[in-house]
């Protein structure tokens, strides 16, 4: 494989490349089209949605040059003097272009001090100057700083079109690609685009036969078997709290990341509902798992008076939202369990 990582060869280069961000293309494109440009915006969402891939493709399309594009690193030019020294580099006019545009990635990064030399600046810039500020962390941005702004909110990227990313990028490598496989990948990348690619990378790079499989996408990313989900799953279902305890305890036992182990449960309960609810889909799931996982959905959907409610759903959706916030990965998923006897105590069958 080519050395250069996927998601720097595969980087949106035009507007067109740009995948679900369409209401900030749009508003973007209308503005450059008005020959209305501010000169300040600021790019805020998750990790690897493409705001600095946008934020090159605009001052592209506003005419700037690479040698009139500064891109600045928040994260290690955060104190007053490099700001300092920002503020005296605006003044002087562009080499060749109508424009020079700052870039500034993960400007929450910079101090207090820097903050207000920047604010200044945001305040009376230079006619010739654009600045794009962009954050994953947009609650510790100072108001002075995102008033000065046109904020665009960039959102993750719906499973659907990860899964299509890499399936495409899969093949352009070279490489044969199960949608059972690119499903997994795209659940484990999170809503990222950098992160979906990085994993892909790593599977495709220690494929031997060009054929990318599910166990592969599995021993690769050590992410838990698809049994070992079933069986949470089915304890959920069965209100089998002792079963599910068992189940959380072996993935513990093996490493497994409990983030991600809740994301692929998360998947396969939302399936389960949907096979049930949306019948019309039941093609178009089919295609995204494994046939002895298919069998498993389809059965747990059809189960009559079955535990896998949207209301177990929603407590996943909670526990997923607590990850972060505990210290124990477990609890989360050991409290759902609980909760669905009331708290009642079980005997223990581990």
């Amino acid at each position: 494989m080519n050395e250069i990582a996927l998601y720097r060869k595969y980087r949106p280069q035009s507007w067109k490349d740009v995948l679900g961000q369409e209401h900030v293309v749009n508003v973007l494109l209308g503005a450059i089209e008005a020959g209305n440009i501010a000169h300040a915006y600021l790019f805020a969402g998750s990790r690897g949605t493409g705001k600095t891939s946008v934020a090159r493709i605009f001052a592209k399309s506003i005419g700037c040059s690479d040698n009139d594009l500064y891109e600045i690193d928040a994260a290690s030019n955060r104190g007053i003097d490099d700001i300092r020294e920002l503020r005296d580099g605006v003044r002087t006019l562009p080499f060749e272009s109508p424009y020079k545009v700052y870039i500034i990635d993960e400007v929450h990064m910079l101090t207090k001090e820097a903050f207000n030399a920047l604010l200044k600046t945001l305040e009376e810039p230079p006619k010739h100057v654009v600045f794009i500020l962009a954050t994953t962390e947009l609650n510790k941005l100072p108001e002075t700083v995102v008033s000065r702004c046109q904020t665009f909110t960039f959102k993750k990227p719906s499973h659907a079109i990860l899964k299509d990313l890499i399936a495409k990028i899969a093949k352009k490598e070279g490489f044969s690609i199960e949608p059972a496989s690119a499903d997994l990948i795209a659940v484990l990348g999170d809503g990222s685009f950098r992160d979906a690619q990085g994993i892909l990378q790593k599977v495709l790079s220690s494929s031997k036969d060009k054929k990318v499989s599910v166990d592969e996408v599995l021993e690769v990313t050590g992410a838990p078997k698809g049994e070992l989900v079933n069986d949470f799953i089915s304890a959920l279902s069965e209100k089998d709290v002792a079963k599910g305890m068992g189940v959380v305890q072996k993935a513990s036992k093996e490493n497994i990341d409990m983030n991600v182990f809740l994301r692929l449960v998360l998947h396969k309960v939302r399936m389960i509902l949907l096979l049930r609810f949306a019948k019309d889909m039941e093609g178009e799931i089919e295609k995204e798992f494994t046939e002895k996982d298919f069998v498993f959905l389809k059965y747990m959907s059809g189960k009559s008076g079955a535990g896998v409610s949207s209301g177990v759903l929603e407590s996943l959706l909670n526990a997923h939202s607590a990850m972060r916030y505990v210290s124990i990965p477990e609890l989360p998923l050991e409290l759902v369990l609980m909760k669905l006897t009331g708290d009642k105590p079980v005997d223990n069958k581990v």
